[in-house]
Formats: C-alpha cells, structure tokens, sequence
C-alpha cells in the first residue's frame, strides 16, 4: 500500500526539512509527499489527493491552518485524513483551537527528526 502525505508550510526551508526528516519511511514504505505553501493551495491539494496523513502550519498565507483543518475534518471525502497541526505557536489556547478544528495532535517548532518519524509511523501503522 502506499501512503499519502501532505505538507503544508508557508515556509520552504520547514517543507525540505520535513521531506528530509521522512525520507527513510519514504524509501522504506513507499510514501509519496506533496507540498503546499499557502491555506488554499493546501485544501486544494489535499482534497485531490485524500492523504492520509498531513503537516499542517497554522500561520499560513490566504487561509491559516485551522481554517484549513476545520474544512477538512468537516468534508465527508477526507474522513480518513489525519491532521498534525505544525507550529511555532505554543500557547495552550492555539493547542486547544486546533484540537477542537479536528486535528489530532500539536507540535511546536521547532521540532524533533526523531519524534516526526515516531509519530508518522504510529500514525500510518508502518512498522520500522
């Protein structure tokens, strides 16, 4: 099976890190990453392609990513997508807004490699 991942970060030096940071699942599992840079080119993306899993930063340009999350998570069509909300934002009321916006955890900025590549794994049920 091949799993879908999408990242949506305003940021491009955040997008290749993550890329980088899943390469080894990528090779090892098959994994086809998708890169987003804005709130809408996100929803667009996602809706095509129905990943299963994806990176999302709440600070983004057109649409930010509780907007984004909320439009997801309440489409019938992406019901099997997970979202990360992804963040330099660390308060626990943005912690709160986007686990209400249906995202299933929270991770600050910057980020652990080794705690990306745990979770991703946890999350697709890949075993390393």
């Amino acid at each position: 099976m091949s799993y879908k991942i999408v990242i949506a970060d305003d940021e491009v030096h955040i997008r290749l890190l993550l890329e980088q940071t899943l390469e080894e699942l990528i090779d090892t599992f098959n994994l086809q990453v998708f890169t987003a840079s804005d709130g809408d080119e996100a929803i667009s993306l996602i809706l095509k392609e129905k990943p299963h899993l994806v990176f999302l930063d709440i600070m983004m340009p057109k649409k930010d990513g509780i907007t984004v999350c909320q439009s997801v998570t309440q489409n019938p069509d992406c019901k099997d997508t997970k979202i990360l909300l992804l963040t330099a934002k660390g308060q626990e009321t943005d912690r709160g807004r986007g686990i209400a916006a249906g995202a299933i955890d929270y991770i600050t900025k910057p980020f652990d490699p080794d705690s990306i590549l745990k979770i991703t794994a946890e999350l697709l049920g890949l075993t390393r």
